[in-house]
């Protein structure tokens, strides 16, 4: 007697995945094999008479949709239930797909997950009816007493009981639940632009403000003032960043201590800066990240680290430099408050920089792209431009997209210089050495443009599109999809030989050629200044995150002084 199969949802119960005579089966049925052979050669010992081959085929791609689901993975199911006639189309996907579902991890439900997600359907639609439809409605709302689901319609004991046993196995949803209802209380969090803030705690009255005669702002309170601060940078980035750490502080203020930001002492900031590293009560100020309209918003998604407490008091006490400035506080809170474990500048991972090896091998493959990968030429000369260009140059992938041959300047001394506008909007210039220049003539020859800069025309970019009109250029969206392609090809080429390299190469993206420029300089025996310059780094500090530790500068140092002989 044959062994049964079993059904779809056992399968997913048990263990997730079918087990590997069905994936053998599945994959050999997307490399050509009939319905039949694929069953017969790797399930015969499982198919009943009178099974359908097609059938059993079937239970296990649902199985795999089911499972996909179950780690949330809406676009792996999708992608099993394709129509049979294109098997061959999702053949390669659907191979990967297998090999991935394993590695997912198990989604953990949050207080605010829709309740379609974890509870299967005849619930929801019951739930649905009585309006519930977040996790945190149905915890919250439904009574804990004896027979709470009699008041659901369509729900039913059975159904009653899965439910609770699905909140059994995760406590915490009734954790964060009871948090919920602590806070529904004046106190609750809320984004500064819905708090209501009493008279006394919103800076009004302040017991650091400085006279108003004085103050050169029309600020009344204090969140006017940190208004007026981050409307000083102009950076659409830079002001979400800074509105963070200015917004924390003015809640924990007002909720924790009861006091203005303008009324904050030096012991407060010390307070603050603990609490950043552990904000507590948690419930309170600690959720997964949510849209600031949602109840379920909270400031923090977990306790700080040294580095991120760092940077929030630096933002903190230039905000409040900056106010005393203007006359609008008299002291700084913060001034002199450091941050133990901080003070260490930590260099760059080099899991994100290439090493001179690997750097070497991507330019060689990058050579025979249109004769040995099946590249269009004009492609290929495109992308060599760009590996050798943003290698010998650094520029960030908005500037290499956004430069043009009119930006390129020589100066009195022969050398050659990109002028451009960088991040900040802040003016800057770049050095052109020979890798660079080299590879821009290049790159303009096959593009069928002078080389000579008296004629050339000033708007043409740089990077140019594959499109007949050579005038127009590509985008940082386009930069960024033509070298995770290239990156892609390279470490499918050499996963066989150097998987790690292979999966870094995966990982990479246009930034790392940048992180690999200055790598590379640094190690080479450039100045720090020189490269601080070039990269149009603010501080040394940003630019030493490529200098991998003084034990490489030891080490270099001490082999030009006992060279072999």
């Amino acid at each position: 007697m044959k062994t049964r199969l079993s059904s779809p949802a056992e399968e997913v119960e048990a263990g997730g995945l079918p087990d590997a005579a069905s994936l053998a089966a599945l994959r050999g049925w997307y490399e050509g094999l009939s319905t039949r052979e694929a069953v017969v050669r790797y399930l015969g010992h499982t198919k009943a008479d009178g099974q359908s081959s097609r059938s059993m085929l079937g239970v296990i791609r649902r199985q795999l949709i089911l499972l996909a689901r179950r780690r949330h993975r809406e676009d792996l199911a999708a992608l099993f239930d394709h129509p049979l006639s294109e098997r061959s189309k999702h053949a390669h996907a659907v191979t990967r797909a297998i090999a991935l579902l394993p590695s997912l991890p198990t989604p953990e439900p949050l207080i605010g997950d829709d309740i379609a997600q974890w509870l299967e359907p005849r619930a929801v639609r019951a739930l649905l009816a009585q309006g519930i439809r977040t996790l945190a409605a149905l915890t919250v709302r439904i009574p804990r007493r004896r027979r709470w689901w009699a008041a659901i319609p369509g729900l039913g004991s059975a159904g009653a009981r899965r439910i609770e046993v699905f909140f059994a196995k995760h406590p915490q949803l009734t954790d964060r639940a009871r948090a919920l209802v602590m806070t529904d209380a004046p106190q609750s969090i809320l984004p500064w632009e819905r708090l209501a803030v009493p008279d006394e705690v919103d800076g009004s009255r302040g017991t650091f403000r400085a006279p108003r005669s004085t103050c050169t702002l029309g600020a009344t309170n204090d969140y006017e003032a940190v208004q007026a601060w981050l409307a000083l940078h102009e950076s659409g980035a830079t002001q979400r960043a800074y509105r963070k750490e200015a917004e924390r502080l003015i809640l924990w203020a007002i909720i924790e201590r009861g006091r203005a930001l303008s009324s904050l002492t030096t012991e407060d900031a010390v307070a603050y800066r603990a609490f950043l590293r552990h904000p507590a009560p948690r419930g309170r100020w600690v959720g997964p990240p949510r849209p600031r309209s949602s109840p379920e918003w909270r400031p923090f998604a977990g306790g700080l680290s040294a580095r991120s407490v760092a940077y929030s008091l630096s933002v903190l006490g230039a905000m409040y430099r900056w106010l005393m400035q203007q006359r609008y506080v008299l002291a700084n809170p913060f001034a002199g408050i450091k941050v133990r474990g901080a003070a260490r500048v930590s260099s760059l991972p080099a899991s994100r920089v290439f090493a001179e090896g690997e750097w070497s091998m991507i330019q060689t493959v990058a050579e025979g792209l249109e004769w040995s990968y099946g590249w269009e030429p004009a492609a290929a000369q495109r992308l060599r431009f760009l590996v050798d260009f943003a290698y010998a140059t650094g520029l960030r992938a908005s500037e290499l997209v956004g430069a043009t041959l009119g930006m390129i300047e020589v100066d009195a001394e022969g050398d050659h210089w990109l002028h451009l506008v960088g991040k900040g909007s802040k003016a800057g210039k770049v050095a052109l050495p020979p890798l660079a220049r080299a590879a821009l003539d290049r790159y303009l020859v096959q593009r069928g443009l002078p080389t000579t800069p008296t004629r050339w025309q000033r708007s043409t970019p740089l990077v140019g599109s594959l499109e007949q009109n050579s005038a127009a250029g590509i985008t940082a969206t386009r930069l960024g999809a033509i070298t995770k392609r290239f990156f892609a090809q390279v470490a499918e080429l050499i996963q066989d030989q150097n998987p790690s390299t292979a999966e870094k190469l995966r990982r990479a993206s246009p930034h790392w050629m940048r992180h690999t420029h200055a790598t590379h300089a640094l190690a080479r025996g450039a100045e720090l200044t020189t490269v601080r310059d070039n990269l149009r780094h603010a501080s040394l500090s940003t630019t030493s995150i490529y200098l991998h530790g003084e034990e490489v500068k030891r080490a270099r140092q001490l082999g030009k002084a006992f060279a072999a002989r």
